[in-house]
């Protein structure tokens, strides 16, 4: 089933399916079933067409959701580089931005970057 242009799943509720939109949450997504009165207990598949229309219009009017969304947090890190704030300085190097330690455990940043002898994986020498 297709929703604001994403393919939400049909066996899930709908509080659950809604959450796979780049930009909708759990909360976000209790709030939207709440204000078009729709039961989060139902299963995607089941919605009746109308009850589509309603949750694609009250998205597209309240929230900022996939390409829109992305490109505004694009916009945001480049202006952060462009002022060359901390921050933005952190995004060019490839580093932690928000203050988590870099002796260790920054391996999703910089990559899975072994460089110390004993950290890496062995490979099993053939007798």
């Amino acid at each position: 089933m297709r929703l604001v242009g994403i393919n939400i799943p049909d066996g899930k509720r709908v509080d659950v399916s809604l959450t796979y939109i780049y930009g909708i949450g759990v909360s976000s997504a209790q709030k939207i079933l709440s204000s078009t009165k729709i039961d989060p207990a139902k299963r995607a598949k089941d919605l009746t067409p109308p009850e589509l229309a309603k949750l694609k219009e009250f998205i597209e009017r309240n929230f900022k959701i996939e390409g829109e969304l992305r490109a505004q947090v694009r916009q945001n890190i480049s202006r952060l580089k462009d002022i060359k704030s901390y921050r933005g300085i952190r995004h060019i190097k490839r580093l932690p931005v928000r203050g988590q330690r870099t002796k260790t455990n920054s391996r999703t940043v910089r990559g899975n970057v072994r460089k110390t002898a004993g950290s890496g994986k062995r490979k099993v020498e053939l007798k």
